[in-house]
């Protein structure tokens, strides 16, 4: 199961953050940063602002460009869609085929330089293709992968991973911050509108479908010494946040994490929420198949959600820690599957 962000780095010894890891080389620094060319951008008709740009980051940090940013690395799955939503193409990112597999809410274009995994990115590969800003997930102001790449004497805009009090603001936060630092706070406003739209009608329409409960379970998992592990999106989650914010009742009621709003259980863990509707994850993970593995276990078949066939896989490449666009189809995927 791909787990989040950038964190492990953080445990790692520093010099595993300088580690060569499958890099894709590009045209490096005389190459021109390209637009994002995808249908939606191609007939996109906001601009982008000019001068000087000054912003605050979300540790507080004071982050200072002589002109909106153009060539942009970054280092986390949901910024890199961010980027791609105001219609700018990013000249690095980190573990670029992960992406690809776990986000499709934006298509990353071919030729932009991977620079190794989320964890450990190989900071050389990242600073040669020269980018005037790098973008990055942090936990703290202190983070030692902020240090190490402020090192380099690039402007560094260091992201919040999340923030469980309110998981769908800051994930709008994020969105505009790295518009603003790319001057493309006119198309974000275009993006977070249609997110806004998309909530408010989706809500309409589950207050007039005959659902058969609003009670519901977002998770996925992963497969760990032969056994299955699952992780229940509960209180403070995103995923679990849309899904109230459509009206339905998130029924983990189990410890979470302070930040992501995630929990830990198992099979029997799962089999005492009672008549909620379940729905997980479509991606398969490469390290193994956890829908598979459930699929066979007698208890989980007998699971109301599943023996009565409200067991539901959201589409592949719904990426459940994204930003408004992700989110938009997080909302679609709620909808369809509850209105079948």
């Amino acid at each position: 199961m791909k787990t989040r962000s950038i964190a492990a780095a953080l445990t790692a010894p520093l010099a595993l953050l300088l580690v060569a890891c499958g890099t894709t080389e590009s045209g490096g620094d005389d190459e021109a940063p390209r637009a994002n060319d995808s249908a939606d951008c191609a007939n996109d008709q906001t601009e982008t602002a000019t001068g000087p740009v000054s912003l605050t980051d979300s540790y507080g940090r004071e982050v200072e460009l002589e002109q909106p940013a153009e060539r942009v690395a970054v280092l986390e799955w949901q910024q890199v869609e961010d980027v791609l939503s105001l219609c700018l193409t990013p000249v690095a990112v980190a573990d670029a085929e992960g992406y690809s597999t776990w986000d499709t809410a934006e298509e990353l274009p071919e030729g932009v330089t991977d620079v190794g995994t989320r964890g450990e990115p190989n900071l050389e590969t990242l600073f040669g293709t020269n980018p005037d800003l790098v973008i990055v997930e942090a936990y703290t102001a202190d983070d030692e992968i902020i240090k190490q790449l402020e090192k380099y004497d690039v402007p560094v805009l260091a992201t919040k991973g999340a923030d469980a009090k309110d998981p769908i603001q800051n994930m709008l936060d994020t969105f505009e911050l790295i518009a603003q630092a790319t001057g493309r706070e006119e198309r974000a406003d275009v993006v977070v509108d249609d997110f806004n739209a998309s909530l408010e009608e989706a809500k309409q329409t589950i207050a007039e479908a005959d659902v058969a409960t609003d009670s519901f379970v977002y998770f996925d998992g992963w497969i760990q010494g032969g056994n299955v592990a699952i992780r229940p999106f509960g209180q403070g989650s995103l995923m679990g946040e849309l899904g109230e914010a459509l009206g339905l009742t998130n029924a983990w009621k189990g410890e979470v994490d302070p930040a992501y709003g995630l929990g830990q259980t198992d099979i029997e863990g799962m089999s005492e929420v009672g008549d909620a509707t379940f729905f997980y994850t479509g991606t398969t993970d490469p390290a193994g198949d956890v829908n598979a593995e459930l699929a066979k276990n007698r208890v989980w078949q007998q699971i109301p959600a599943v023996e009565e066939g409200r067991s539901h896989a959201f589409p592949e490449g719904i990426w459940t820690f994204g930003g408004p666009r992700s989110a938009q189809r997080v909302i679609d995927a709620y909808v369809d599957l509850l209105t079948q």
